[in-house]
């Protein structure tokens, strides 16, 4: 998550808020040990207490749905969302709820899968007019690196060697760092 920040290490998000939107249950926060709060933010984190034990980990699962976050307006200070939200069928409320969060002056920072094929599981084929008409244009974006997609076996090799995207229509991932205005 901090190389998708930008960041050399976790020192950004000492004494933060900080949130994970589709975090999933394998403990995506544990790593942020100076955070003031450490919050994974799922439509499954029920299940994952159930199943998986989560509740060991050091970081609160908070149950959603994609049109709403139970969290109070303006609460977390760094928000990322890695693949999770071509996941909401609900794209635009989703947004909404993602914004509402966020505080003034907060980092929004997300890995988005864009120009892929909707599934059953992924009904959105995002794109960047998609994402920027829902979300982007509500943000101040600080840095963005757009990458194709890299062998099965390393879907994310060319975000970090930095390879050029030469057909914007193709599958890619975009890496995004934003701030919210005051």
């Amino acid at each position: 998550m901090p190389a998708v920040a930008g960041e050399p290490d976790a020192a950004f998000v000492c004494d933060k808020v900080i949130a994970d939107f589709g975090c999933g249950p394998r403990g995506s926060l544990c790593w942020a040990t100076g955070a003031k709060r450490r919050i994974g933010i799922d439509v499954l984190a029920a299940a994952y207490k159930r199943e998986f034990g989560v509740d060991d980990q050091p970081m609160e699962y908070v149950a959603s749905t994609e049109t709403e976050i139970p969290l109070p307006n303006a609460s977390v200070d760094i928000l990322f969302t890695i693949n999770a939200i071509d996941h909401a069928e609900h794209f635009a409320r989703m947004c909404g709820e993602l914004l509402r969060i966020l505080t003034g002056g907060g980092s929004f920072i997300a890995s988005i899968n864009l120009n892929e094929p909707a599934t059953v599981s992924e009904p959105q084929t995002l794109t960047d007019e998609l994402v920027n008409v829902n979300l982007l244009r509500h943000l101040d974006v600080e840095k963005r690196r757009d990458a194709p997609q890299g062998p099965p076996d390393d879907n994310y090799r060319h975000c970090y060697a930095g390879a050029p995207v030469t057909d914007r229509n193709a599958p890619r991932y975009a890496w995004i760092r934003a701030r919210k205005p005051m």
